[in-house]
């Protein structure tokens, strides 16, 4: 009897500091990439366009290049296909000689509101020290009640975090693995159902409630629940292979690096080298993406976020199943050894 308080102590004991040390892990981390990442934006290789043969745009963008790192500019063949990169979002604005010997600067402050005033700013003192007068156009600006050009960020970061919040709410309650494929099937469901439910909320919220983005609240709200369910359907595959810990691998993964990666404050090019890259694949990124392609582009340039977003519902979708199945196998059958015995 002396000895069972002590053998309580050593059965929570490990699992307590595990988790102590998993959660101190994991806000660390949080607190350097959030830190790192948008404490001193590092603006570099910010893409423009100029037409090849438009000679004085060209000496301007060289001028330019040659003094800073931070304008990348970008070739294109003809005013057209240089407009197609601004409205797809490849290039955040399109350098071009006006007729009456000045430049034309359009920008497209939708895309990344910070980007804009940087290229802005550049090219306005390059044009002034060159001589030439710029007009500056703003060919997709943001809405007067998204001036910074965050809502789609923030959509991204509500509907994610309910999706995985979904899953291991459900993982808590029942288990983070299903023990049979008609259950990971209910669960499945149950996560789409939410994502629905999610997005027509969401898009309810920034449309007729708050008034932000009320002409697109289908589109916010299909994209709300296409980006719900994916990060639903990660966090079931990761918890269902890996239980508790997939949890803080799930947090890792879509809020610690998920956020600032995902461009949504600061464009790509601000961020550091190891983060640049991240919104082209991870789940926050692709969101804020799509929501921006939905609401200000008419959908152009957000064929890779839906693709990208669509491979994480298949690949959570497989993850769940496979991991049902794996764990099903290794689960003892009810009766079978009292059987054996007989």
């Amino acid at each position: 009897m002396d000895d069972e308080p002590e053998l309580r102590t050593r059965d929570w004991l490990p699992r307590t500091a595990a988790l102590i040390l998993g959660t101190l892990a994991l806000a660390s981390a949080f607190i350097a990439a959030y830190v790192g990442a948008l404490h001193k934006p590092d603006p570099r290789d910010v893409p423009v366009a100029v037409v090849t043969n438009d000679q004085q745009a060209q000496a301007v963008m060289s001028a330019v290049r040659a003094r800073t790192d931070t304008i990348k500019p970008v070739g294109y063949d003809s005013r057209g296909a240089a407009s197609d990169g601004l409205n797809d979002r490849s290039v955040y604005a399109v350098l071009s000689s006006a007729p009456d010997g000045g430049l034309t600067l359009a920008t497209a402050s939708a895309g990344a509101p910070a980007a804009t005033e940087l290229v802005t700013d550049v090219f306005t003192e390059a044009a002034r020290q060159a001589g030439v007068p710029l007009e500056i156009t703003d060919d997709v600006p943001v809405s007067a009640d998204d001036p910074r050009g965050l809502v789609p960020f923030y959509l991204a970061v509500g509907v994610v975090l309910g999706g995985y919040l979904a899953s291991t709410a459900l993982g808590i309650s029942l288990g983070t693995s299903p023990r049979s494929l008609r259950r990971a099937g209910l669960r499945i469901a149950t996560l789409a159902v939410h994502a629905i439910l999610l997005g027509v909320i969401g898009a309810t919220l920034v449309g007729p409630v708050l008034g932000v983005f009320e002409h697109r609240v289908a589109a916010v709200a299909a994209v709300g629940a296409l980006a719900a369910f994916a990060a639903g359907m990660v966090a079931a595959a990761v918890q269902g292979w890996l239980g508790l810990l997939g949890t803080g691998i799930v947090i890792l993964l879509l809020v610690v690096l998920g956020n600032p990666g995902s461009g949504g404050i600061y464009a790509p090019e601000f961020l550091p080298p190891f983060l640049r890259g991240m919104h082209r694949w991870n789940v926050p990124g692709l969101a804020t993406d799509l929501f921006k392609s939905a609401v200000y582009f008419d959908w152009r340039g957000g064929g890779w976020a839906l693709t990208g977003l669509l491979i994480w519902v298949v690949a959570g979708l497989a993850g769940l199943l496979t991991a049902t199945m794996f764990r099903a196998r290794r689960r003892p059958v009810p009766g079978r050894h009292a059987a054996d015995r007989g």
